[in-house]
């Protein structure tokens, strides 16, 4: 039978004392690996840092997995029911302006997304539930995860090459949580959605056939930019009116390429972009009326063009609801009722997908935004930074969280 979680409470005050304790190693790990951040698929220090730590906690660890995630186990006192925890390790390929004590060391790389307050984070919550093992009526599987910022090209990596090496299967997982910082909300805040809270996310590229020749004598070539830029137009019209308008979707070309001089016409042109939807079906739909565009539009004008989507993408991110709602309560414990916001989903994309797909999901959003002391530049950018302060309510509410599932569902 399935105990209340009145039967085996979470020990919420033991829990909040020892993230109190951890709070100044918390800050010294996550500036530790700001410093030394790791693109993706290369995060060897990184994986070994984690890979040692969980040892030293005396959890049961596999290392590497896909290429150089770590997955430990830390076993209570049941066999089941088992949870896991998502924390990602890679960085991004931007160099760093912020002047800070910890900036980052490798010229070219940085943590703009916050993946290094992940890995601490997950890393304190797996040594404030280790502390606890004698009243954790369950299992823990720490999922430490290469490159989500998706792995270089003709590489595998990712959340989805961690499930294809097992990741998920020994313990056999049955639900799995996670978090990401949020400099839309203030620190001090955790934000969660029921169904989807981040969007899929498909890379594309278009490639578009000329025929070169004199600028002057555009009619002896074929151009290519033009038609290019009819396609551009083109792909704006599924949005708008090719699809429903209650179903929030995101066409992006964010590079174009062709040419190489201001009088010679260009024989080819290649475009890079994103496709980002909320729903599945959309995201099916939008993939064939973007090849019909492509195509048709490049044959008026006489020429080919194509469009490739490159890898598999990501689903989008869906929280579950039983799951998602039994949570509420213990992030209340944690930030205070008026703190837990329910907040509209993002066009973000995230491949915690893959293992929210694979088991029901929750994925929530943590506050690290601090106006007063200018901490507002946006993941992704080369400003991006997070009040530290965040850092043990993250703690606080995975190891509560999980406290609360473990005791829920304890057999």
């Amino acid at each position: 039978m399935i105990m209340s979680a009145a039967a085996v409470a979470t020990p919420d005050q033991a829990i909040r004392e020892a993230v109190e304790s951890l709070t100044p190693s918390l800050v010294e790990l996550r500036r530790d690996l700001h410093r030394n951040p790791e693109l993706s698929n290369r995060e060897f220090r990184t994986g070994k840092l984690v890979a040692e730590r969980c040892r030293a906690l005396g959890l049961e660890v596999r290392f590497p997995v896909a290429r150089t995630g770590v997955v430990a186990v830390l076993r209570g006192t049941r066999a089941t029911p088992v949870a896991a925890l998502r924390g990602d390790m890679d960085a991004l390929p931007i160099l760093e302006r912020n002047e800070c004590p910890y900036k980052s060391q490798n010229p070219g790389v940085m943590h703009a997304c916050g993946h290094d307050a992940h890995t601490t984070i997950a890393l304190g919550a797996a040594q404030v539930l280790t502390g606890l093992r004698d009243r954790l009526p369950g299992a823990v599987v720490f999922l430490f995860q290469p490159a989500e910022e998706g792995p270089p090209d003709d590489e595998s990596g990712g959340a989805s090459l961690m499930i294809e090496e097992g990741a998920l299967d020994s313990p056999p997982v049955e639900a799995v949580f996670g978090l990401h910082v949020d400099p839309f909300l203030d620190v001090g805040t955790v934000g969660w959605a029921v169904g989807p809270i981040f969007a899929s996310s498909d890379a594309f590229k278009i490639e578009v056939q000329g025929q070169g020749t004199h600028g002057a004598y555009p009619h002896t070539g074929l151009d290519p930019i033009p038609v290019a830029a009819e396609i551009v137009q083109a792909l704006q019209l599924i949005v708008s009116r090719q699809l429903d308008a209650q179903t929030p979707k995101v066409i992006t070309i964010g590079a174009i390429q062709g040419g190489n001089r201001m009088n010679i016409i260009a024989d080819r042109v290649r475009m890079d972009g994103t496709l980002r939807t909320l729903d599945a079906s959309v995201r099916v739909r939008a993939k064939q009326l973007m090849t019909r565009v492509v195509e048709n539009v490049a044959s008026a004008h006489g020429t080919n063009a194509t469009l490739t989507f490159l890898g598999e993408g990501n689903t989008p991110t869906v929280n579950d609801e039983h799951l998602t709602r039994a949570s509420v309560p213990g992030l209340e414990r944690v930030f205070g009722q008026p703190n837990v916001l329910e907040v509209a989903p993002q066009m973000g994309a995230e491949d915690f997908s893959s293992f929210a797909d694979k088991v029901p999901g929750l994925f929530l959003k943590l506050g690290v935004r601090n106006q007063a002391r200018g901490i507002t530049a946006n993941i992704h950018t080369d400003r991006f930074d997070l009040d530290e302060g965040a850092l043990p309510g993250g703690v606080r509410a995975l190891a509560t969280v999980f406290g609360d599932y473990l005791a829920a569902h304890a057999v």
